[in-house]
C-alpha cells in the first residue's frame, strides 16, 4: 500500500483557460496579445472539414494577424509530421501557434513549437525535462473533451521507424491559454465522444491512484470522475445539448490539471504500447485496458480505487467491474483481439508498456510478464 502524506512536497502547473460558448472567437484577441505576427494554425481534415479551423482564422484576421493551415496530421500523430510543420513554421517565418482540433494536432502543435525553437528532431526530447528553449506561444482550441492536451505537459509522438509512441513531458509543452467552447464538441462522431471521454476517465482514475498525486491533483480527478460518469452518457443520447457537452469538456479539463500534475500509470503506458504497433485510437485502447489494469493495481490503492467506484456504481461489484459495465454502456463492447492485436506481439508490447515513463507512477511496480498477462485478460 502507497503510504502518501499531504505534508509532501508537490507543484502544480497550470496554464490560463478561458470556459464557455464563444471562447473560440477569442483566439485572435489572445494571439495578438501574445504578440503573434504570423501564426501556424495546426489543426486536421475533419476538423478542418467541420468549419471550426475557418472558423478561428477568421477570428485571426479580425484581429490582423496573417496565419498558415498546416492539417497534414493524421490520427497518432507521426514525428515526420512534426518535422513537416516545423518547416512549415520556419519557412513561413511564424512567431505562433493555434492548435484548432484534438489530442493529434494540439501533440503536434507542441512537438512543432519545440522542435522549431530548438532547431532539432522532434524524438530527441523523449523523457522528461528535456526541452532547453522554451517553445513559441501556443493557444489551443480543444474540438473533443478527452486528449487534455491544451492544459498539460504532455506531448505524445508516434516514432514511425520504431513503431513505438514517444512520452515527452515538460513545463515548455504548458500552452499559454487554452479557449474552452463546447460547440465544436457537438460535431464530433458518436465514437469519438466514447472513445474521447474514456481517455478522459482513465486520465483521472489514473490520477488519483498515482504515486504521485497529492490534494490538489486529488480534488480534480474526483471531480472528473464525477462529472464523466454524469454526463458522457446523456451528452451521447442528446449531443446537441451545450450544457452537457460543457460539462464533458469541464470534465476532461479537472483530468487534465489531474494527469499533468500527477502524470498518469499502467493503463496509458499499455495504451502508448499499443498505439505505437498498431495506430490504434488511444481513447479505445485505454477503455479497453482501463479494468484490467484496475484489477491488478487494487491491493496498491485500494482505499482509492473503492472511493472511484463509489462514484461509478454501487452495489457488490469491485470498482473495476463498475468501470467494465460503465464502458460497455456507452456500447464498448469490443477486445483487443477484436481490434486486431495479434496474442503474439504481446510480449513485445509488454517490453515497450515496461520501459514507458508513465509506467513510473504507477501504483505498482509490474514486471514485465505481469504487464504480458493484464494485455491477456484485455483480449
Amino acid at each position: 500500500m502507497i503510504q502518501r502524506s499531504q505534508l509532501d512536497l508537490r507543484k502544480f502547473v497550470a496554464p490560463e483557460f478561458i470556459c464557455g460558448h464563444g471562447a473560440l472567437q477569442l483566439a485572435g484577441r489572445y494571439a495578438r496579445n501574445f504578440g503573434m505576427k504570423q501564426v501556424l494554425l495546426v489543426t486536421d481534415p475533419g476538423v478542418r472539414a467541420a468549419g471550426w479551423a475557418e472558423a478561428v482564422g477568421e477570428s485571426l484576421t479580425e484581429a490582423g494577424i496573417s496565419f498558415t493551415i498546416f492539417d497534414s496530421i493524421s490520427v497518432n500523430p507521426r514525428s515526420r509530421q512534426v518535422m513537416s510543420g516545423k518547416d512549415v513554421y520556419l519557412s513561413e517565418e511564424c512567431n505562433g501557434v493555434v492548435a484548432v482540433g484534438g489530442g493529434s494536432p494540439m501533440d503536434c502543435a507542441k512537438g512543432i513549437g519545440i522542435a522549431g525553437s530548438n532547431l532539432r528532431d522532434i524524438l530527441t526530447f523523449e523523457g522528461v525535462d528535456r526541452v532547453p528553449a522554451p517553445a513559441p506561444p501556443l493557444i489551443c482550441i480543444p474540438t473533443t473533451a478527452g486528449s487534455s492536451t491544451d492544459v498539460s505537459q504532455f506531448a505524445i509522438i508516434t516514432d514511425e521507424e520504431r513503431k513505438r509512441k514517444v512520452a515527452i513531458i515538460s513545463k515548455a509543452l504548458v500552452p499559454d491559454i487554452s479557449l474552452l467552447d463546447p460547440e465544436p464538441l457537438t460535431t464530433m462522431p458518436r465514437d469519438l465522444t466514447v472513445d474521447t471521454g474514456m481517455d478522459a476517465l482513465s486520465h483521472a482514475i489514473e490520477a488519483y491512484v498515482s504515486n504521485a498525486s497529492s490534494p490538489m491533483t486529488d480534488m480534480h480527478a474526483l471531480e472528473a470522475i464525477r462529472l464523466i460518469h454524469g454526463a458522457l452518457p446523456a451528452a451521447l443520447e442528446e449531443p446537441d445539448d451545450l450544457n452537457l457537452r460543457f460539462s464533458t469538456l469541464l470534465a476532461s479539463l479537472h483530468a487534465g490539471l489531474a494527469f499533468s500534475n500527477a502524470s498518469v500509470g499502467a493503463v496509458h503506458a499499455m495504451a502508448h504500447s499499443l498505439g505505437g504497433v498498431y495506430d490504434l485510437a488511444h481513447g479505445r485502447c485505454n477503455a479497453l485496458l482501463l479494468e484490467h489494469v484496475m484489477a491488478a493495481n487494487y491491493e496498491a490503492a485500494s482505499d482509492r480505487y473503492d472511493r472511484v467506484g463509489a462514484i461509478i456504481g454501487q452495489g457488490r461489484a469491485t470498482p473495476a467491474e463498475r468501470v467494465a459495465a460503465f464502458r460497455r454502456s456507452l456500447g464498448v463492447t469490443g477486445t483487443l483481439a477484436a481490434a486486431g492485436v495479434r496474442e503474439d506481439a504481446i510480449p513485445a508490447l509488454a517490453r515497450y508498456a515496461y520501459a514507458d515513463p508513465c509506467m513510473v507512477t504507477n501504483p505498482r511496480n509490474f514486471t514485465c510478464e505481469e504487464i504480458e498477462r493484464i494485455y491477456e485478460h484485455a483480449f
